[in-house]
């Protein structure tokens, strides 16, 4: 395993992989890995020849500097992890410095708005940041493969419509989410949670599947009120959203529609800490 902290080392090793016409796989984290990370690092690994996974906690998808500043971080139990599963994936693990040169400046994009909704509603300019941040990794990267979790579908989406906008050669690979055995999505904020509230947590999921089982049983205006009050009757525990959407556009629908997919979206405040999750209803 090769560490590298600057964009001229990766330049030259990339250089090197494609004068050999190598496929690139890119992993992009903020670090704190959990078996969710190392999913996508094992799809990584099994799909492509070179492997890269960056570790860069970025600024400016935070719209709260606590959020940012409460983040966590463990550089060194990442990089076991890492090694663990192969010795010859590439790290990159930069200064903000580096990747900003200074000045954090934020690329503003049309995503159709995709960025609007969900997350976008409750974070401003989040998936600017995002798109930012990945822009620049991308172009510095070319992968040929970049790996995201399912988790963050409304991410995906976001990258997808990235990947259009900039003409980038890069296959997006949407990867499963990965759960605890109470179904609570794997996440580096968890690591925020108590161990009480981390097992309350488990209603998160056991929302997402009632929703589905009921989608075309219930009103959705029933649906919310019977989820939201279970979750608000949890000490510590608060519905930031729960929205069922269009799979393509995320727009809310109240009603179903033969001819769509829809998927449910929910963010649940825990003690101060936003976990959110999804599942595919139809």
């Amino acid at each position: 395993m090769q560490l590298y902290t600057l964009k001229s080392q990766v330049e030259k090793s990339i250089d090197k992989a494609k004068d050999l016409k190598k496929t690139i796989g890119l992993v992009p984290t903020m670090g704190s890995l959990h078996q969710g990370h190392l999913s996508l690092l094992k799809k990584a690994v099994q799909s492509c020849e070179v492997v890269w996974v960056t570790i860069f906690v970025n600024p400016t998808q935070f719209n709260n500097k606590q959020d940012l500043n409460n983040y966590p971080k463990n550089i060194k139990k990442d990089l076991k992890m890492i090694y663990e599963i192969s010795k010859n994936i590439f790290v990159f693990n930069p200064e903000i410095s580096e990747m900003y040169e200074n000045k954090l400046k934020i690329e503003n994009f049309d995503f159709q708005d995709l960025d609007k909704e969900l997350e976008g509603k409750y974070r401003n300019n989040h998936f600017s940041g995002v798109g930012t941040i990945v822009s620049k990794l991308f172009n510095l990267f070319k992968p040929t493969k970049a790996f995201f979790g399912e988790k963050d579908f409304q991410q995906t989406r976001i990258i997808d419509r990235l990947i259009k906008i900039k003409n980038f050669q890069t296959e997006l690979v949407i990867c499963p989410t990965v759960r605890e055995q109470n179904g609570l999505a794997l996440s580096s904020r968890n690591a925020l949670l108590s161990t009480e509230n981390k097992e309350k947590a488990a209603v998160i999921y056991k929302t997402l599947i009632y929703c589905k089982e009921n989608f075309e049983k219930k009103s959705f205006k029933n649906i919310y009120n019977d989820c939201k009050k279970e979750i608000n009757s949890l000490n510590d525990f608060e519905l930031e959203y729960l929205e069922i959407t269009d799979n393509k556009t995320l727009k809310k629908t109240k009603k179903n529609d033969v001819k769509k997919s829809f998927r449910v979206f929910i963010c649940v405040l825990v003690n101060g800490v936003r976990l959110i999750d999804n599942i595919l209803v139809k």
